[in-house]
């Protein structure tokens, strides 16, 4: 058929593009190869340094950090961490002193780059009860070697040291954390092979997806790496990134190695069996993937260092994810042709008529009783959704750790010890006026002022640099960092203690770890609201021009919202509040990763609104065909949930698997993906989108005619209307939709003189319509 061709013929993009990459498989599989070498090889020759960079310009905290950088007040250079030493019957026991005094001087022998302080000399760290002392250690001078390295020699030295009983040794800092002693991607990869095994019952079948996906990961994360040279990437980022280019990448290709199976089953030859998988599935990939990236771009909008370089670092891995599907798959499928069935696991099962098939029945009994089931569906989701209105945004620290780690075990000895204010003091920084008579009575007050404020514990005297220009007071709240009540403390003293006590040419500002955690968490509460309607905007939009409906699409950005809500209330329930945390191994619980809702939301709605138009796609093409609003559903229902099962399934353990990850932060991104996944394809899917378009019935595809003539022709297929085969089997795994804009031409019908198929002409007649050309 190709070869009749007529010469002025000129194919559309994606034709040439499966054509291309068919024909000069070799070169293009060659192409990638290098082209994963050179990240490879780039990442670790230009691969910059991942750090966590939470700062806010302006913010009142990083004004008060700036001013006493300035002033001369640096609280250690680099890195910091601890040796907390607990014992029974005190620190200061001679024989628990002289083992203790022992291990530092080895600390210091076996990793000279660090300075460590002695808690049993001048200005030792040793708690009023005398059972618990602190060695600062710091890691700024470490020049031989980076300071994760240098922390694992340092725990590998404690390790080798026996103390006597009742005498605990734990390394306290972030540089201490313990990491997982397995793979949370390898754990995702494997629940995907073996979802894969069950989907398409052919080892080389599953091998395309998971090829395609791991070019994308490693190509992707290195992208990552050699990013992080020129902008703050944080270290959980190349974690995420495996996290979700795993899941779209595999999906994506699942997407189009369904659709070339089926084509090979409706008698094409590989070569075009591979160009129209590319020409319909490739479509979606392609509208899919964008709808992530833009979602995740929209990210950079407000303005946040770290969620800026996480969105970008995402969106690399979502890109080389698409791209991989759309070119080095269809290259693959070339070498593989018709042999893509070996290695079958088993005699393929055959399909069912569309009214025998689960899903059709499932839809069926939904319309029968649509109003019941919608309320029991939208009240599951409302349950799932209510805990998050009780969403406190913060970060993790080690005391959501588990009891195992040794950074855990550090900061409850000292919040034993000192206080749990201990682990998280405050600073108030004094921009001093340079007059006696003015800035003595002010400190005086000051102290006296912060003493007296409920929610603080302790406060040092007031130490003044060198210059006498500024002056600093430490203050310890009586609750832990993470508390709601240290939080608002701080707003206290910002808004009411500290302008009791300023003086004319003064400036007083609260800064510390956890002055800036409140501060960010502040920034992105304001800042969400805007990012989300947004967003919503944008999809409502283009959901009216693909399915010139604006009930669908008000319907579907709904629906969506709610996937995403329930996200958050299971996040709020189980790391805020600590249901199942244990079950899980997760530390105390705490509040919720301040940028976790915000880049939780751009992912999942690129998500949902990737299951939304396969969905409704396929709806509105019965619908189109037949008039009929309840047998659309339930076609459209049967013959999509299969497929979107199984992609929804692989996701579902990808993410989650992550939940088994050591890093917080990890775990409340795969578990709120994992989460969102689920709701959104069981009891959206299965209840509330049958149900509420039983209801509404014909009111479904209400569309304004003023609005209809302002709007784009936006087609989710390459065929005129009107052109669409049978159904296909119900029980077997169906087509992607595509999305195209079609001009008014080409919606016209054929004619005796015209051969049309495919929205392209031919020299000579095409082939009879198959059943596989209703796309």
């Amino acid at each position: 058929m190709w070869a009749q061709e007529s010469a002025s013929y000129r194919r559309p993009m994606f034709e040439h593009l499966a054509h291309t990459c068919y024909r000069r498989r070799r070169r293009v599989v060659a192409l990638w190869i290098a082209l994963l070498v050179a990240a490879v090889a780039a990442s670790s020759t230009l691969g910059g340094e991942l750090r966590n960079d939470f700062t806010l310009p302006g913010a009142p905290s990083e004004q008060a950090a700036d001013l006493l950088a300035e002033a001369g007040f640096v609280h250690g250079a680099g890195e910091q961490g601890q040796i907390v030493v607990a014992a029974a019957d005190g620190v200061a026991q001679p024989a628990v002193r002289q083992q203790v005094t022992a291990f530092l001087d080895a600390v210091r022998t076996e990793t000279p780059s660090v300075a460590v302080s002695d808690p049993y000399g001048p200005g030792g760290l040793v708690s009023p009860d005398g059972d618990v002392a602190i060695a600062e250690v710091s890691f700024g001078d470490a020049d031989l070697a980076t300071p994760t390295e240098v922390a694992a020699d340092i725990a590998e030295l404690r390790s080798e040291t026996t103390f006597p009983d009742g005498v605990q040794v734990a390394l306290g800092g972030e540089v201490f954390y313990e990491e997982a002693e397995f793979s949370s991607e390898g754990i995702g990869m494997v629940a995907a092979i073996v979802i894969l095994l069950v989907a398409f019952g052919s080892v080389l079948a599953m091998g395309l997806p998971i090829i395609t996906a791991l070019f994308g990961i490693g190509i992707g994360s290195a992208i990552v790496l050699v990013a992080a040279r020129f902008i703050d990437v944080p270290d959980f980022a190349p974690a995420a990134v495996a996290m979700v280019t795993i899941g779209v990448g595999i999906d994506y290709a699942l997407f189009l190695v369904t659709r070339y199976r089926e084509e090979l089953q409706g008698g094409r030859d590989p070569e075009a069996a591979v160009v129209r998988a590319v020409d319909t599935a490739g479509r979606a990939v392609l509208f899919a993937g964008t709808t992530v990236i833009i979602a995740l771009l929209g990210l950079l909008a407000i303005g946040l260092a770290t969620t800026r370089s996480l969105a970008v670092a995402v969106s690399a891995g979502v890109l080389m994810a698409m791209v991989a599907s759309l070119t080095l798959l269809p290259a693959l499928l070339g070498f593989v042709g018709r042999t893509i069935d070996r290695f079958s696991l088993g005699r393929p099962a055959a399909g069912l008529p569309a009214e025998r098939s689960l899903w059709y029945r499932w839809s069926r009994a939904v319309q029968r009783h649509p109003a019941p089931i919608a309320v029991v569906g939208l009240a599951v989701v409302l349950v799932l959704t209510a805990p998050a209105m009780s969403l406190r945004l913060g970060f993790g620290d080690a005391s959501n750790r588990p009891v195992t780690d040794t950074a855990r075990q550090a900061f409850d000895l000292v919040a034993d010890g000192f206080g749990p204010g201990y682990n998280g003091p405050l600073f108030v920084a004094v921009d001093l006026s340079g007059d006696p008579a003015i800035d003595e009575p002010v400190l005086a007050q000051l102290d006296d002022a912060l003493a007296a404020t409920p929610g603080v514990a302790s406060v040092t005297p007031a130490v003044v640099n060198d210059a006498g220009e500024v002056a600093v007071v430490q203050a310890f709240p009586t609750t832990a960092p993470q508390a709601a009540e240290t939080a608002e403390l701080v707003h206290a003293l910002r808004d009411d203690v500290l302008p009791a006590v300023a003086a004319p040419d003064t400036d007083l500002l609260v800064g510390g770890a956890v002055a800036a955690v409140v501060d960010f968490a502040d920034v992105q509460a304001e800042r969400m609201p805007v990012f989300i309607g947004l967003v919503l905007a944008v999809s409502f939009v283009v959901l009216v021009a693909v399915f010139r409906s604006v009930v669908v699409a008000a319907t579907a950005v709904v629906l969506n919202l709610l996937s995403i809500g329930a996200a958050y209330g299971a996040l709020v329930a189980v790391f805020q509040w600590g249901w199942g945390a244990e079950m899980l191994g997760l530390g105390e619980p705490g509040p919720i990763e301040a940028w976790a809702p915000m880049m939780l939301f751009a992912i999942l709605f690129g998500l949902s609104m990737d299951y939304e138009v396969f969905l409704l796609s396929r709806i509105k093409e019965e619908h189109d065909r037949t008039g009929d609003n309840a047998t659309a559903v339930a076609d459209g229902l049967a013959s999509t949930a299969r497929l979107i099962t199984a992609a929804a399934a692989i996701m579902i353990c990808v993410f989650g698997g992550f939940v088994l990850s050591a890093d917080r932060a990890l775990q409340i991104f795969g578990f709120g993906l994992a989460v969102a996944i689920l709701v959104d394809v069981t009891v959206v899917r299965l209840l509330l989108v049958p149900s509420t378009m039983e209801l509404l019935g014909e009111r479904n595809w209400w569309l304004p005619r003023w609005l209809g003539r302002l709007l784009p022709d936006v087609r989710l297929d390459r065929e005129p209307a009107g052109s669409a085969a049978a159904p296909a089997p119900a029980g077997s795994l169906q087509r992607t939709p595509t999305l195209t804009t079609a001009s008014p031409a080409a919606t016209a019908p054929t004619t005796a003189t015209t051969a049309t198929t495919e929205g392209f002409h031919h020299a000579a007649p095409p082939p009879p319509p198959d059943r596989h050309d209703r796309w």
